[in-house]
């Protein structure tokens, strides 16, 4: 098994993220706790999600044809998912994410502490 995939039940898969790109999120653990970003991406096989400007790491690299200049280059590493919630610009907290089916039948992302607020584009 490849590492840092989790072990799945025979049968099921990886758990659907209500985390997707571009989504503004809160860190509720680790060192970045408290603070919040954009998810610039999100790995669900792996569980992991990707955050603007949190969890910088510094990369030692050497130079090559693709990067002329090598040195230490500063990036973003992921989350583990579990770690970050959507964070609610009515309430200015951090919440869970429910699903809501419209009179439509089509299934829109809503926050648990703000019913009202619709993640996805209706």
């Amino acid at each position: 098994m490849p590492r840092g995939l989790p072990r799945t039940q025979k049968g099921h898969g990886p758990k659907k993220a209500r985390i997707k790109k571009g989504d503004t999120v809160m860190v509720i653990a680790g060192k970045d706790k408290g603070k919040t970003g954009k998810v610039l991406g999100v790995s669900p096989n792996a569980g992991r999600v990707t955050v603007e400007k949190l969890n910088i790491i510094k990369r030692h690299t050497k130079p090559t044809q693709k990067h002329k200049q090598g040195g230490i280059l500063e990036r973003e590493a992921p989350f583990a998912i579990s770690n970050v919630m959507i964070y609610s610009q009515g309430v200015q907290k951090p919440s869970r994410v429910g699903i809501k089916i419209l009179e439509d039948g089509r299934r829109v992302r809503i926050l648990r502490k703000s019913l009202e607020e619709v993640l996805d584009k209706v």
